[in-house]
Parts: C-alpha cells; sequence; structure tokens
C-alpha cells in the first residue's frame, strides 16, 4: 500500500489543484462560445463495466469543464479525435484507431490489463499509456476474493448444490474441504499476494511461481493482512519457482490459479501440455485474462475428466456465449469477468480517473497511476 507521508503528500496536493480548478470552473461557465476548448473530454469504450463510467461522472460532478463520455465500441474510431483522456475497458486500441486520436494524451484502463492496447502505435503518436495500480485501489483485494469465490464453489459444487434444490434433495452433494489443499498461483504479482494472504487460514499449502523473484517491495507486501509485522511474500508461501517450473508446480497441486499478466510470452500457456502435467481431477481457476487458456485443450481434458473443475472469471471472447459447450458440465462456474468490480474497487478506481481528469485540465504531473510507456 501507499506509504503514510506520501499518502499525505498526495492528498495535500489534491487540495491545492482543486482549488485551483474551482476557480478554472467559474471561469470556464462564463466563456463565450469558445469554452469548448477548456473542456477535457474523457471517453469511455464502449457499454460493458458501466460502473466504471458512471463512478467516473459521478466523482466528477463538480467540475463542468470536465466531460465524461461513455461512447459504442463501433463509433470509437467516429469519436475519439474529440478526446483527451481514453478509457479503453474491453475495446482493442489498435494503431490504426490510435493515429485517430489527434486530440488524446492519456489512454488508460480501468484496472491493470493493458493486453488491448498497441503500447507501441501510442509511444509512437505520443500518447502516454497508464494502468492503476491494482494494490492501492482494492482491485487485487476484490480477484483475490473471487478466485476463493470460485475455488469453493467447485470445491462444493455449486451447480449441483442447486440442482439439488430444485429436486428437494437434502445432503448432497458431498463435496471437498479447501483445507489440506495445495494451492498453486501461477503468477505472484499483486493479486497472487492478497490471494495467498486469504488463502493462509485455511490450511493450505501454497506454491508460487512468477518469472524474477526480486525483493518485494514493504508497501506491497504489508498490511493488516498480512500474519505478522514483518512479514513479506516469502512468508506468505511454502514453496516458490520460476515461469520454466509451471509444469512441475501444476503436478504438484490440487488447485491452480492463474495470475499471470497476458502478452505474447504468456498467451494460451494453459495449453494441452500444462494440463496434462496437472494431477487428474485437480481444479482449474483463471481470474487473469481468457487467453491465458488455450480454448481446445480445456474443452478437451473436461470431457475426458482429467481437468477437475473450471472456474473462470474471464473468457476467450467477452461476452461469452451462453450455448458455449463448455457450460454444459457441471464442474464448470463461470462469473461475467466481476473478479475487480467491486464497489470499494470500482469508487477507487474512479477517484483515479477523475484525479487524473482534474490534474491532465490544471496541466500539473500526474498522479494515483503507473505510466507504461
Amino acid at each position: 500500500m501507499l506509504g503514510g507521508q506520501f499518502t499525505r503528500n498526495l492528498a495535500s496536493s489534491l487540495t491545492k489543484y482543486r482549488r485551483l480548478l474551482h476557480r478554472l470552473s467559474g471561469k470556464v461557465q462564463s466563456m463565450d462560445g469558445n469554452s469548448e476548448e477548456r473542456i477535457t473530454r474523457v471517453l469511455f469504450c464502449g457499454p460493458h463495466f458501466s460502473a466504471s463510467h458512471n463512478y467516473t461522472r459521478e466523482y466528477l460532478r463538480k467540475y463542468p469543464f470536465v466531460q465524461v463520455d461513455e461512447v459504442p465500441i463501433d463509433d470509437v474510431p467516429n469519436s475519439i479525435s474529440k478526446y483527451q483522456i481514453c478509457i479503453v475497458k474491453n475495446m482493442k486500441l489498435d494503431s490504426n484507431v490510435i493515429s485517430l486520436a489527434t486530440e488524446m494524451k492519456l489512454i488508460m484502463q480501468y484496472g491493470v490489463g493493458l493486453d488491448g492496447v498497441d503500447i507501441d502505435a501510442a509511444t509512437k503518436y505520443g500518447v502516454r499509456v497508464a494502468r492503476i495500480p491494482s494494490h492501492v485501489t482494492g482491485n487485487a483485494a476484490s480477484c483475490a476474493e473471487m478466485a476463493i469465490y470460485l475455488i469453493l464453489g467447485l470445491l462444493r459444487k455449486q451447480n449441483e448444490m442447486q440442482i439439488a434444490v430444485k429436486q428437494r434433495r437434502l445432503g448432497e452433494p458431498v463435496g471437498e474441504t479447501l483445507f489440506g489443499k495445495t494451492v498453486f498461483i501461477m503468477g505472484f504479482g499483486n493479486i497472487g499476494i492478497d490471494l495467498a494472504k486469504r488463502l493462509r487460514p485455511f490450511g493450505v499449502k501454497i506454491i508460487a511461481t512468477k518469472r524474477s523473484w526480486v525483493a518485494q517491495s514493504q508497501d506491497s507486501c504489508q498490511s493488516k493482512d498480512v500474519p505478522g509485522p514483518n512479514s513479506t511474500s516469502n512468508d506468505l508461501i511454502d514453496e516458490k519457482g520460476v515461469h520454466e517450473d509451471i509444469h512441475e508446480f501444476a503436478s504438484n497441486a490440487d488447485i491452480i490459479v492463474c495470475c499471470l499478466n497476458l502478452n505474447s510470452k504468456t498467451a494460451g500457456t494453459v495449453n494441452k501440455k500444462f494440463i496434462s502435467s496437472m494431477r487428474k481431477g485437480a481444479l482449474l481457476v483463471n481470474i487473469a485474462r481468457g487467453g491465458l487458456l488455450d480454448y481446445e485443450a480445456v474443452l478437451d481434458h473436461l470431457e475426458s475428466g482429467h481437468l477437475g473443475g473450471l472456474g473462470i472469471d474471464v473468457a476467450w471472447t467477452e461476452p461469452f456465449d451462453p450455448n458455449d459447450p463448455i457450460l454444459k458440465f457441471k464442474n464448470v462456474l463461470i462469473t461475467p469477468h466481476v473478479g475487480g468490480v467491486t464497489e470499494g474497487s470500482y469508487r477507487s478506481m474512479a477517484k483515479v480517473v477523475g484525479d487524473v481528469a482534474l490534474q491532465l485540465h490544471a496541466g500539473i504531473p500526474l498522479t494515483g497511476i503507473e505510466i507504461v510507456n
């Protein structure tokens, strides 16, 4: 989490520029027909994740010089030239679209994933690209809780329980406990750390992999949830490995939770070879990005019975087809990409986006975001 002194400094700076912006607001309202030149426009791409633009608009309602619009995805190429900030959500912003964004200063994600943005093209056209750090807004905690929800739902056979309720049967199905299981967290970033914190009280063995095990910062590893005042990520896990160890780790786990970032190196990581290396009957949970899993490999191993259960909050195509063959299995749980969609997380991210819009309008340094180019 952010250090106390940094947070106090940030709060002081925000107070100062908000006072400035209140004065600017009066000037904007008194201007003539050229007042549009003083408006900072924020574009949200598409109707999905509606709380993102609704909460941001609500946060900025006192600042008429910042305009928040939700534009249908098909209309974005024709409209993007009018905007200074773009919140991409689940749209693909390729080079062609970015080239049309002649007024664009910043492309952001309402969260951490930037796999839909052509960052090289944005850099070429002088547009900054940023994500909102998940440990600052509570997004990581929300996603970690969703992973546990899916794990418990699979272990206790949620779909079969609903059938039993409808058929008035008691004492069925026979589920399993999380206690005593080995959980493999593949990708030990902010979400993986928060997941490990929450898994510890369940009495599980936690193993994890990441590409590089550099020392975690105090801010990202310490909180009231960590067992001990000086705990680090190393205290949260029982065995650690690098990405090349994923098949070995998969063979030793009862439950695998995919928390990887999606990029050209990680796409399709959970393929036929990976799933075949898993224990027969092991559970697979994905709260990261759908493209990390190979669809045919997952479907084949569900049909063969090798894969004991699948819990996904993200899919290969979104929105996911409700008639997809994968959903015919009783041991499959799917949620509509709501891992990070909680009141606390989305209100926090709305504040970050709103503050960045105010900062951009005032011409002061941008804070609260992680610029990647």
